[in-house]
């Protein structure tokens, strides 16, 4: 992407729930990066999202997630790269581990043509490539094995240009600075990036390009916290509040900043826990969430920032940090994972923000005690607080471990908005 964006307007999408992943592809282009997810999102939506944001780009590059069959089920298409290719009408680029392989590597790129014929596989790119011998093996069985197949380049073995992982994927990046991938750039020397536009421009698809969110002048304000502690954010949830005439205000609690006076706030998830110190220093930011609760304004802390709304934060050293209060409970950093899975969950009847059902995922490594807190999610899929029920709740408060994507709903941000009116 950070080559091809230095000819074109390159706008990138991530297949499925990742938060991470799209913010090197927003370094990468210079354009902020899309989730894509059929299990959220409904074909109309997904074709809406990616017509409206793709308006102004020369080209459109998706990157997969896991397999490219890979989805919600053992023997479904939702939820896979797969589902997503024959929605949009896009021809398919194989990034094959061909590491240890020749012939072998042929048959898995055969494999997976046959598998779904519908699945339009234009090209391969073969990784993790030894040297000239298994260069030259790899050819050979290529012309013997796949004739059809485009093969744009061999990408060799490369330990040094690694990048920081942590234990919910790659180190976040915030500042979204193209020079943090350039130096990677040089991994794809070997591929044949006029071979990959060409193919991209033997597909042409029609897609809705009008904005796929309700509309509204509502001339209401939110506090979002954006920073190192929260990150993990759909940008579609925020522009989904600007439709709804919400002016949306980002500050950062770990630089210490107060909380902006708004008429609602809405806390993603990310790593509170590594910024514990310093958000349990930051009274003006704390005392503001609990005094905005206390006065019914409309919050939603999702997994991280659930985190933030309890009494306390027991990080993985043991040691205990005061939170805002807003929740009588505890969350406690256990260090065992739970997820990533997506979820499925029912909006009790007093349920302050949603209602009907919901979808979304959770992803983390914490846990709460809850004590005798009040729930407004009932879960179908999932794991949810305690007991398959989710959403602490308190006043207008909501607290969560669901992350949901706001084109998976019909009007996302109505809640904030009626709560507040």
């Amino acid at each position: 992407m950070s080559a091809l964006s230095r000819k074109y307007k390159v706008q990138a999408f991530k297949a499925g729930p990742d938060f991470i992943d799209p913010m090197y592809h927003t370094a990468a282009t210079g354009r902020p990066s899309r989730n894509l997810d059929s299990f959220m999102m409904d074909e109309g939506r997904i074709r809406n999202l990616v017509g409206y944001s793709s308006k102004d780009a020369d080209l459109c590059i998706v990157e997969g997630v896991r397999g490219l069959y890979e989805g919600f089920s053992g023997d479904g298409d939702i939820g896979s790269t797969a589902y997503l290719a024959k929605t949009l009408g896009l021809p398919v680029v194989l990034v094959v581990n061909a590491g240890s392989l020749t012939r072998s590597a042929a048959a898995i790129i055969n494999g997976f043509r046959d598998f779904d014929p519908d699945v339009k596989i234009a090209g391969v790119i073969l990784n993790k490539v030894s040297g000239s011998q298994h260069s030259e093996k790899l050819d050979l069985a290529m012309r013997t094995y796949c004739k059809g197949v485009r093969l744009l380049g061999k990408i060799r073995k490369d330990s040094e240009n690694t990048l920081e992982q942590r234990y919910l994927g790659l180190a976040t990046l915030h500042n979204y600075d193209q020079g943090n991938i350039v130096p990677l750039e040089r991994l794809v020397d070997t591929v044949d990036l006029d071979m990959l536009v060409d193919i991209a421009e033997s597909f042409q698809t029609e897609l809705p390009d009008s904005s796929p969110y309700v509309s509204r002048k509502s001339g209401l304000r939110a506090a979002v916290p954006y920073d190192d502690a929260y990150c993990f954010l759909y940008r579609e949830n925020i522009e989904c509040m600007q439709a709804s005439g919400i002016d949306v205000k980002f500050f950062s609690p770990v630089k210490g900043d107060s909380l902006p006076d708004a008429d609602m706030a809405y806390l993603c998830g990310g790593y509170p826990e590594l910024f514990a110190d310093k958000i349990s220093d930051n009274k003006d930011y704390l005392e503001g969430l609990k005094q905005m609760s206390d006065e019914g304004k409309p919050i939603l802390g999702e997994c991280g920032g659930m985190m933030t709304l309890c009494k306390d934060m027991k990080v993985k050293s043991g040691e205990i940090y005061r939170m805002a209060g807003c929740f009588d409970a505890t969350a406690d950093m256990v260090g065992k994972r739970h997820g990533p899975t997506y979820v499925i969950a029912d909006a009790t009847p007093d349920n302050p923000l949603f209602s009907g059902t919901v979808k979304g995922h959770e992803y983390h490594y914490s846990e709460v005690q809850a004590g005798d807190s009040e729930f407004c999610f009932s879960v179908r899929r999932g794991q949810g607080i305690s007991g398959k029920m989710d959403g602490m709740f308190r006043n207008r408060t909501v607290g969560t471990y669901l992350h949901q994507h706001a084109l998976s709903h019909e009007d996302w941000a109505k809640g904030f908005v009626d709560s507040c009116q």
